[in-house]
């Protein structure tokens, strides 16, 4: 259960997703107990098809829907009716399984990596940290200082980004656009890499008990990155911000709730709820029919987005994250805005705020988007440019917060 705000003050109990009080999802969650003990076993494939039949039991055929009679409409062009096609059918169980294998989080292939654009007067080098936990590359962009900016000396905001299972820095700079932005209004942003030495697919091992935590793993390789940055950079340590898509975008939920004296607030697209797996096994769970994830120690403002029509990572994970957010702030006011991008996507935007006008979790749920950054370029890998912005949006959101604020 978690809270929601009520008049004077007081809470009300609300329930987290439905999928807790679902009774196949409590069957296939048993399915995956048991599955983790034959994997432990070495049973892998009395695993596998323990996990088969349990979600084929739990897959629900769609309903038949009766085709609705088109009404006139007057002459127009194709291209202003051309609509962005619906997300693909969720992948098959082997499929899924395969790839998390190998990987930790199901992923097509990237398209060709090309370097991102870099804007006269601007830095995209390549750097690289080593501590306790081992070494990681990254690329820093630092942008030319825009008109009417701050002046010379001033702090400039940081945005660390991490991408998805099969991407690389500059792929997910091209992508999500961030770096334009980071021209526009004048902050930096640090892309770290996942070698494929640490995970198949580059993944961050979001799933792994030993990357989970603080001063472990790869949580205090990325914030040993972020500090890096700080004390070689003009970065202002109290507007540092982490966001993440898929697999890193569970990597940027668990590395703010991790160190909340460094990063501000957060962003998550596409990704599942802290607690949501602990082993491959849970991963598969998680990502088919979603989890309600951990309760938070810390409060932390976060901005999801998430598209309804997913295949590969489960709806109801947004929700959840959404919910153990919520959770952590008591007295927000509740505003739920319909809208849809011109020639594009329609989305529901849901915004939890402050008496002061200050929003502290947004959920924004994208119609028939699949496994995609919401508004980014068709030359990165996994965007959906039919979107809402996603990367203005979460700028937008976190401008707002800074380390040591009150709600």
């Amino acid at each position: 259960m978690v809270l929601s705000p009520v008049a004077r003050g007081r809470t009300r109990a609300i329930p987290l997703p439905a999928i807790q009080k679902d009774p196949m999802f409590n069957q296939v969650r048993r399915a995956v107990t048991r599955a983790t003990k034959l994997s432990r076993a070495g049973k892998l494939i009395a695993a596998t098809l323990v996990m088969r039949d349990a979600v084929a039991a739990s897959v629900k055929p769609p309903r038949k829907k009766r085709a609705a009679v088109p009404k006139p409409r007057k002459a127009t062009t194709a291209k202003a009716r051309a609509l962005p096609a619906p997300a693909k059918p969720r992948a098959t169980l082997g499929e899924t399984v395969r790839r998390i294998s190998a990987g930790g989080m199901p992923a097509i292939a990237a398209k060709t990596a090309t370097k991102a654009a870099v804007a006269r007067g601007a830095s995209f080098r390549l750097g690289s940290f080593s501590g306790e936990s081992g070494k990681r590359s990254y690329k820093l962009y630092i942008p030319a200082r825009p008109a009417g900016a701050a002046g010379q000396g001033a702090l400039m905001p940081l945005v660390v980004m991490l991408h998805g299972c099969t991407q690389t820095p500059d792929d997910f700079a091209t992508g999500t656009g961030m770096n334009r932005l980071a021209d526009a209004q004048g902050f930096m942003v640090v892309y770290p890499a996942q070698p494929r030495g640490a995970n198949n697919n580059r993944c961050w091992n979001w799933f792994k008990p030993a990357d989970q935590g603080r001063d472990q793993g790869e949580p205090a390789l990325i914030a040993g990155i972020t500090r890096k940055i700080l004390h070689d950079h003009p970065a202002d340590p109290k507007r540092v911000y982490v966001a993440g898509l898929s697999a890193g975008g569970a990597a940027a939920a668990i590395l703010a709730h991790a160190y909340p004296d460094l990063f501000a607030a957060a962003g998550v697209h596409s990704g599942v709820p802290i607690g949501a797996a602990g082993d491959a096994t849970q991963a598969f769970l998680a990502m088919r029919a979603g989890s309600p994830g951990s309760r938070l120690g810390v409060a932390m403002p976060t901005i999801i987005f998430h598209g309804d029509a997913d295949s590969v990572v489960h709806p109801r994970n947004g929700r959840a994250l959404a919910a153990r957010s919520l959770a952590t702030f008591p007295r927000l006011k509740e505003t739920v805005r319909p809208g849809r991008r011109a020639d594009g996507r329609a989305f529901s935007q849901t915004t939890h705020s402050a008496a002061s006008g200050k929003s502290f979790c947004e959920y924004w749920a994208v119609q028939d988007a699949g496994h995609a950054w919401s508004g980014g370029a068709a030359a990165g890998s996994f965007t959906d440019p039919a979107g809402p912005d996603a990367s203005g949006e979460m700028l937008r959101f976190f401008l707002q917060h800074r380390l040591g604020q009150k709600v």
